[in-house]
C-alpha cells in the first residue's frame, strides 16, 4: 500500500516541474508609453506595469531613462549586440596577408605562430582570425564540396 503522504509529495514534485518560466520579451515603444502613462496617472507602480504587461525590472530599468528624457526617451534604445568587441589591430591584417603571399605553402597556424614569434612570443592573432583575414582577402582556398557545387 502507498503512503498518502508519499503519493502527495510527488504530485507536488511533477506540478513543480511541469511549471514554466514566464518570459517577458523586449518592450515596444508603445508598451514603454503606457507603463509611464499609466504610472503617472495612477501613481502606482504594480498597477502601471500590470496594465502595460511587463514586470517591475522593466520599469525600474527604463526609469531614469523617462525622467531624464521624457517620452520622448523610451522611443528607441540601442542595441545591446557588441559592435565587433574584439577586432584585432588594423596593422595585424597587413602583415598576414603579406606572410601569406611571401610563403603561400603556410597554413594559418603556421602564421599565426610566426606573428607570435615576432612579437616576443604574445599571441597577436588565432589561427581563426588568420583564416578569416585571408578568406576577407581571397588568400583561403574554398574547400573542394563548395567548389563542386559552384560547378554544378
Amino acid at each position: 500500500m502507498v503512503d498518502n503522504g508519499k503519493r502527495a509529495r510527488k504530485q507536488v514534485c511533477l506540478t513543480a516541474m511541469s511549471k514554466k518560466r514566464t518570459h517577458f520579451p523586449r518592450t515596444t515603444p508603445d508598451q514603454r508609453h503606457l507603463l509611464f502613462e499609466t504610472w503617472q496617472a495612477t501613481d502606482n507602480i504594480t498597477k502601471a506595469c500590470q496594465v502595460a504587461h511587463v514586470c517591475r525590472q522593466t520599469f525600474y530599468d527604463w526609469q531614469p531613462r523617462f525622467t531624464a528624457e521624457g517620452f520622448a526617451g523610451l522611443l528607441n534604445f540601442a542595441s545591446p549586440a557588441p559592435k565587433q568587441p574584439r577586432r584585432i589591430d588594423p596593422a595585424i591584417e597587413p602583415r598576414v596577408i603579406a606572410m601569406r603571399q611571401q610563403h603561400p605553402t603556410w597554413g594559418k597556424q603556421r602564421i599565426a605562430d610566426q606573428i607570435t614569434q615576432e612579437n616576443q612570443w604574445v599571441p597577436l592573432v588565432s589561427r581563426g582570425t588568420v583564416r578569416r583575414i585571408l578568406q576577407d582577402a581571397g588568400l583561403w582556398p574554398e574547400p573542394a564540396s563548395l567548389a563542386q557545387k559552384k560547378m554544378s
